[in-house]
């Protein structure tokens, strides 16, 4: 097992209390999965994500679980140790690449860099390694692009940077941020279509942060759909589109899908108050099948072997 999170729980401080951002999530990935995290933004993906890579913001506090690395609990490092973990066998790439490059530095160089901070390579040896990374992530001649600065990129050759950033070290996992953020829908599919290359060709471990599950069907091994800070379902690419079980997931579904008129399907209603959340399942507000025995927490059903799903309606009849 590569990453494992144990009942998670990471609440943020706010003036009047706690916003319960993850709230009792566990995952498993393991080595050379391609794992999707979908959801609505305030589903407490990005937390999630963030906690693994040991970067959230302050104030936050984890209030309870645990994290597992390669077999280290992250919560028992030292800084140190962390940092060298997040930056050489955690790689992460942001929505915005243009809000973490540097705009007074050549991208080349913003490259090299991590090659010289974490593999001790010399400036010569790390400018080389750079231009085959630009390579690797399909920049069009990359001994030009290496000596521009950020402001000359594409947003998807910025993005296309952002993963050479992430990928330059030879991660283990690479945790990929709505990596397709406000990029058009034919430079979308090529970033994916180059994220799915890196996982086949670098064998390498991939969590897939989206809130819509179309754009992740023809690259996720798995699919983990989070509500409100709670797992609702789990299931491998083709049962989560061929047979949704949890109706948030159908929802999903349904908002993710294009009409004739390119309007997409809204969920009525909206995310609960994570600071005051409801009790029991926290989609029940919004869910049409909701029922009384909803009041309380559901618990995990299994309707298929590898996959698990948290609602009622798999748990017998409303009392």
């Amino acid at each position: 097992m590569l990453l494992s999170v144990n009942d998670l729980q990471i609440y943020y401080q706010v003036q009047s209390g706690f916003v319960k951002a993850v709230d009792g999530v566990s995952l498993d990935i393991d080595q050379g999965e391609v794992v999707a995290l979908v959801g609505e933004s305030g589903s407490g993906k990005t937390t999630l994500a963030l906690a693994v890579s040991n970067l959230l913001p302050s104030p936050s506090k984890v209030m309870n679980g645990s994290i597992t690395f390669n077999g280290k609990t992250l919560s028992a490092l030292g800084d140190e140790e962390l940092s060298q973990i997040r930056g050489k066998e955690i790689g992460m790439v942001f929505q915005e690449p243009a809000s973490y490059l540097n705009p007074l530095i050549k991208v080349g160089d913003q490259i090299s860099e991590a090659l010289v901070i974490h593999e001790g390579l010399s400036k010569q040896e790390a400018a080389s390694r750079t231009k085959a990374i630009l390579e690797k992530v399909r920049i069009p001649d990359a001994d030009r692009v290496y000596h521009y600065y950020p402001h000359q990129l594409s947003g998807g050759m910025a993005q296309r940077i952002g993963i050479g950033i992430a990928i330059s070290c030879d991660p283990s996992l690479l945790i990929a941020d709505e990596p397709t953020s406000n990029l058009d829908v034919t430079v979308q599919a090529q970033i994916l279509h180059l994220l799915k290359e890196l996982s086949r060709d670098l064998k390498l471990t991939i969590l897939l942060i989206s809130h819509d599950l179309g754009l992740v069907s023809g690259m996720a091994d798995r699919v983990v759909i989070m509500y409100a800070g709670r797992i609702a379902e789990e299931a491998n690419v083709h049962s989560i589109f061929k047979n949704p079980q949890h109706p948030y997931t159908k929802a999903l579904l349904a908002s993710s899908r294009v009409s004739h008129k390119n309007e997409g399907i809204t969920i009525g209603g909206s995310l609960p108050d994570l600071m005051n959340p409801p009790p029991g399942c926290r989609f029940a507000p919004r869910c049409p099948y909701a029922m009384s025995k909803c009041e309380k927490d559901p618990q995990e059903f299994k309707p298929e072997p590898k996959s698990r799903v948290f609602c009622w309606l798999y748990g017998g009849k409303d009392e």
